[in-house]
């Protein structure tokens, strides 16, 4: 059994799911994704097996992979890279590890919230640079947030908010009632309306060709003048050209990110040293709790799958 197996945090972080993987007998071939497709093709063909991260499994390397790939198993929850309809189609199972990192990334948002109105890493650098550069800030006390999306890491992003007693708004198309009664969030059915009342907008919903640019130019003018946008989800949510433009306008007032559109970005990236950006290399979910929580669920799947045996989290259905 032949296992391809891309993802860095997977390899990088110690923990039990290293053993699990390696007591199998596997023969496994290790990459640093995430992959393009380019070098999938280039992999594809001598694997039963995908360990994955965010390489791009499409319909041509799918074509070059089967029939030998029996299973893709995805380390995380975003699914964007993977073809997944194409895979229904064969009937080639993927699988994936939801409610094991919510924690992480709202915790991380609030880390790179908090970076951004306090401007934290200027402040800081200045001081190792041996300045004492002080900076005016503001606070999120009783500032409205907004959340795109409500569901796990959404709502662990709503109750951290509330103890900073911001106001929570929210849009998601599955309501959590019982949950948005219990923590006070105000429910909105319509971007615009959130868009438009919230001080800070923070994304939370997964990719699709209908959430796709969902933040653009039309919606960043119905913001507040200076609100901010904090994207840990996938960086083709927000169209990052009008993005800028609106942060050299001062129409928005920060942009914090932890995904781009290219991963590194290219040393010329036209946010990388914009002044109100603050960009973190894709570590949302990277710490020394979460990384071995889904690799082993991800390893789990993997062995689980293969062995017959009922304990996998499968993300498409035939």
């Amino acid at each position: 059994m032949r296992v391809l197996l891309t993802t860095t945090s997977y390899q990088d972080t110690p923990g039990d799911h290293h053993a699990l993987l390696e007591a199998q007998g596997f023969d496994i071939h290790r990459e640093r994704g995430p992959l393009p497709e380019k070098r999938m093709l280039e992999l594809a063909g001598d694997f039963d097996a995908f360990l994955c991260g965010d390489d791009e499994i499409t319909k041509a390397v799918l074509d070059k992979a089967m029939p030998r790939l029996k299973v893709i198993s995805k380390y995380g929850i975003g699914l964007d890279k993977i073809d997944v309809a194409e895979c229904t189609a064969r009937k080639l199972p993927v699988l994936f590890t939801p409610g094991v990192n919510h924690t992480t990334v709202a915790e991380h948002v609030f880390c790179l919230l908090l970076g951004l109105v306090r401007n934290l890493v200027d402040s800081a650098n200045s001081v190792r640079a041996g300045q004492w550069k002080r900076v005016t800030g503001h606070e999120l006390w009783q500032k409205k947030l907004g959340l795109i999306g409500l569901g796990r890491i959404g709502q662990e992003v709503a109750k951290r908010a509330r103890a900073f007693d911001m106001e929570v708004h929210a849009l998601d198309l599955y309501w959590p009632e019982a949950f948005a009664t219990q923590h006070g969030v105000v429910r909105h059915t319509e971007f615009e309306s959130l868009l438009a009342e919230c001080d800070i907008v923070s994304l939370h919903t997964n990719l699709s060709e209908q959430t796709k640019h969902l933040i653009k130019a039309e919606r960043i003018a119905i913001m507040k003048p200076g609100a901010l946008l904090v994207n840990t989800a996938r960086s083709e949510l927000v169209h990052l050209p009008d993005v800028i433009d609106a942060l050299n306008s001062g129409k928005l007032g920060g942009y914090a990110t932890d995904v781009m559109d290219e991963e590194p970005p290219p040393a010329d990236h036209p946010l990388l040293h914009h002044p109100k950006a603050l960009i973190t290399p894709h570590i949302g979910s990277r710490t020394f709790e979460s990384v071995p929580r889904q690799a082993m669920r991800a390893t789990l799947n993997l062995v689980n799958y293969l062995g017959g045996k009922p304990d996998v989290i499968q993300a498409n259905k035939w």
